[in-house]
């Protein structure tokens, strides 16, 4: 996924004019340095699969409807669908996080458990509706190039 900040015209595209630390956020399934995201990051298969991506995936579309920021899906090895429908390997994620919120018997976390599972649910219908790249059947390099010339051609 990646994610743009809308910069004024006639403003430079330095962070420091307009205040924010990136013109280019790029949020992906991967290696984390934080030591307790590091098991669960390489014990999951899937963005869905982790948390932190999801928290992630929340905050992201939050600063899209309030900030306006510009926020490319890409969808690589994984239809819009299966995100959209939390199916597949996201609908298996999304069970296990369920069955964790299931399983736990304090009603506090249960039901802090319930909101984040609705959060994650919307986000996740919320970003496969957007416009984005589907990297199913294209040559990667190609893909890229695209990606990285649409993101210039936009900051």
């Amino acid at each position: 996924m990646v994610e743009l900040h809308e910069i004024s015209e006639g403003s430079s595209s330095s962070s420091s004019t307009h205040g924010r630390g990136y013109d280019v956020f790029l949020s992906f399934r991967g290696e984390d340095l934080k030591p307790e995201l590091e098991s669960a990051i390489k014990s999951s298969r899937n963005y869905a699969a982790s948390t932190w991506c999801l928290d992630e995936l929340v905050l992201i579309l939050e600063q899209r409807r309030t900030s306006k920021h510009i926020v490319i899906p890409i969808f690589y090895h994984v239809e819009p669908t299966h995100v959209r429908k939390q199916q597949s390997s996201f609908g298996d994620a999304m069970d296990k996080h369920r069955q964790k919120m299931e399983a736990e018997t304090d009603e506090n976390k249960r039901s802090q458990w319930a909101q984040k599972m609705e959060r994650w649910n919307k986000a996740l219908i919320e970003v496969a509706d957007l416009k984005g790249k589907d990297a199913n059947g294209r040559i990667e390099v190609e893909l890229i190039d695209e990606i990285v010339n649409g993101i210039f051609h936009k900051l």
